[in-house]
């Protein structure tokens, strides 16, 4: 910038965005001095170097304003997650599936896990069906991001919502004029809701557990 530049003479843009032409670097430094602005490098590996008439420093400060406002408005991404076992009763199901529809609603993607116990662990087809089933049923709002894959003692598959749904949820927020939580977000935290529904995850895993002595 200014006396920084090292190049004999530069290709100039006017403050408006004019081109200039060629011109040598001196000259460029005077018309910078004549209008009270500063001669800065936008292109230093062209040849010659395109060079432009600006206020840098209002330049910086609108760039910071710009910047801090994409932050603002930046779509964080949350995962929620939601547990079921594979003999899970077909009431705690629907409450489940209830909670992963409103997850992808909100434009949020659900990680979904299957918890094996005892001699489930060799029943993982119980586990896939249960998953593929539950996909099957959340066609409209979402899809497999990642397919269903055995993780020791839990299989786990993980929906998103699909880009018309999170535009929706998106525009909706914005519409109500309420930000997300961004510090839940991006600590990955859950929120107030899904605290409840892990609640009702482990009763659900106590009653699939019932479910599962009574059946074997």
């Amino acid at each position: 910038m200014n006396e920084q530049i090292r190049a004999r003479e530069v290709r100039l843009v006017g403050p408006e965005g004019e081109q200039v032409g060629i011109v040598p670097l001196e000259r460029a430094l005077q018309l910078a001095a004549d209008v009270d602005l500063d001669l800065v490098e936008v292109a230093p590996m062209a040849r010659p170097p395109v060079c432009k008439l600006m206020d840098f420093g209002k330049f910086k400060y609108e760039s910071a304003l710009k910047a801090r406002e994409a932050r603002r408005n930046q779509q964080q991404t949350v995962i929620k997650e939601m547990k079921l076992r594979p003999k899970i009763d077909p009431h705690d199901y629907e409450t489940k599936k209830g909670h992963v529809v409103r997850f992808l609603k909100a434009g949020d993607k659900v990680k979904v896990t299957i918890m094996f116990r005892g001699r489930e662990q060799s029943r993982p087809e119980l586990g896939y069906r249960l998953l593929r089933r539950l996909e099957s049923e959340i066609t409209e709002l979402g899809y497999v991001e990642a397919a269903p894959k055995q993780d020791g003692r839990n299989m786990i598959m993980v929906l998103a919502p699909h880009r018309a749904v999170k535009a929706s949820a998106v525009a909706a927020t914005a519409s109500r004029g309420a930000p997300r939580d961004r510090a839940a977000d991006e600590s990955g935290a859950p929120a107030a809701d899904e605290t409840a529904a892990v609640g009702e995850t482990a009763a659900a895993g106590d009653t699939g557990t019932a479910a599962d002595t009574s059946g074997e």
